[in-house]
């Protein structure tokens, strides 16, 4: 039973970060996205290229047994008795380019933490709200980010019923089937330390999924990336995700994009349904 009064007291913690937005960690992504000639502005921080900053340098002895870091009752996040974790989506506000190389900021902030009871049990919903600065103290992007931290799951237990995929009347799609590498690749950019990504084993027996787990935000970028090869010199103002289910390795994931008045509705799709959706908003050139 999850604690409501202590987990409130959560709300309203910060914590600030300091990085360079890197132009090594973009050369990556587009290396990983298999670009020699990127679709965005090559002196700028891509869009949702703010994933790749900040990386968690936690101490090793200061990681769970799942490769995230330890939460504790002085930290950020609520330390809860709920071992598995998903980012479940985000929304996000372009304001303000990142040129590569310039020192940037993030404050987060807990703005929210409800637990519930589902399906597989307890759960906490927890959200996030990520301001990145630049140098001259203006906001360059705003992210609220939804995290679901829940019970040790049987095996099968994470698979809840997908939506059945219907397949748009219009717009562009492209197929992309995530491997080991590509796993172990954006795991690497992102310095993140979570094993369902990269120990099948581990993957399979303690946290009940079928096989190796894509990252939410790597569908997310490829989503974005589906946006960015069809709108070349676009301006993203927008761009907010919902994950729907898991994204295994090796499975075909078909990413489909409709125009709209604003920008773009998004979706990726696996054999069994509709795994993530998103929205995207731009400004043409």
């Amino acid at each position: 039973m999850i604690n409501a009064d202590a987990i409130s007291n959560f709300i309203g913690r910060q914590r600030t970060e300091h990085d360079i937005a890197s132009a090594r960690s973009v050369g990556g992504l587009a290396a990983l996205l298999d670009h020699e000639n990127p679709p965005w502005a090559p002196r700028e921080l891509p869009p949702l290229g703010h994933w790749l900053c900040f990386p968690p340098s936690v101490a090793q002895s200061k990681l769970g047994g799942d490769g995230h870091p330890l939460r504790t009752p002085d930290g950020l996040l609520p330390s809860v008795d709920l071992p598995r974790r998903m980012w479940a989506g985000s929304r996000i506000r372009f304001a303000k380019p990142i040129l590569l190389g310039t020192p940037i900021d993030r404050r987060t902030t807990v703005i929210a933490a409800k637990p519930k009871s589902g399906r597989t049990g307890s759960m906490l919903f927890v959200t996030l709200k990520h301001e990145i600065i630049r140098a001259d103290g203006s906001v360059a992007i705003v992210e609220e980010q939804d995290i679901v931290y829940r019970e040790a799951s049987r095996p099968t237990a994470f698979a809840p019923p997908l939506e059945p995929a219907q397949l748009a009347s219009a717009g562009p799609t492209r197929t992309v089937v995530p491997d080991p590498t590509m796993l172990f690749r954006y795991s690497a950019l992102t310095f993140n330390a979570h094993r369902i990504h990269y120990d099948s084993e581990y993957a399979r027996n303690v946290e009940g999924y079928e096989a190796l787990v894509v990252h939410g935000p790597y569908v997310a970028t490829l989503l974005m990336d589906h946006v960015l090869r069809q709108h070349t010199g676009i301006t993203v103002t927008s761009f907010s995700f919902r994950a729907k289910a898991a994204v295994f390795a090796g499975q075909s994931l078909l990413l489909q994009l409709v125009k709209t008045a604003d920008g773009a509705e998004l979706t990726a799709v696996v054999p069994s349904g509709i795994a993530m959706t998103a929205t995207a908003e731009f400004v043409c050139p």
